[in-house]
């Protein structure tokens, strides 16, 4: 996915750690695309990954989701446990609540969450009108690029 973002001319950026945040951070660094990890002091022993370009060092966890919502344009939300669950949830509710640009798009990369999206609809079948579901990173890259296309101007 990190990969597809920065050939597409994206910024990727994420916790900064191992798993898919690695993974990403990977592919993005190895195309030259530029890649932020936010990064919380909390964990006493984690360290930002080597792919890493700019570290943004954050003192708790809320105030590292507080940057990554404030960093993005777009949210592609890969599987994960509940630190991506926060996170989607996070800009998720922002989005519902209008309290961001309803045009920066939500996309679940893959089936991994849809059965959450699926038991949300079922209280507030709305909000799920905000989540689009792409099944490559390519289709996550096209809807990002589709949405955010009167933003970017010439670079769509």
């Amino acid at each position: 996915m990190g990969r597809a973002l920065a050939e597409a001319g994206f910024v990727v950026a994420n916790g900064g750690y191992g798993g898919t945040m690695l993974a990403s951070a990977k592919g993005a660094a190895e195309v030259g695309g530029t890649v932020i990890g936010v990064t919380c002091s909390a964990f006493k022993r984690s360290v930002a990954n080597e792919y890493i370009g700019r570290e943004v060092r954050t003192d708790s966890l809320d105030e590292r989701l507080a940057n990554l919502v404030r960093l993005g344009q777009a949210y592609v939300v890969l599987p994960g446990g509940t630190g991506t669950l926060l996170e989607w949830a996070s800009v998720w509710e922002l989005k519902n609540k209008k309290f961001f640009d309803s045009d920066k798009p939500i996309v679940l990369l893959g089936a991994f969450w849809k059965p959450v999206v699926d038991v949300v609809a079922m209280d507030d079948p709305r909000s799920v009108d905000r989540i689009v579901l792409a099944e490559s990173p390519s289709e996550a890259v096209a809807c990002v690029r589709e949405t955010l296309a009167p933003q970017l101007g010439s670079q769509s």
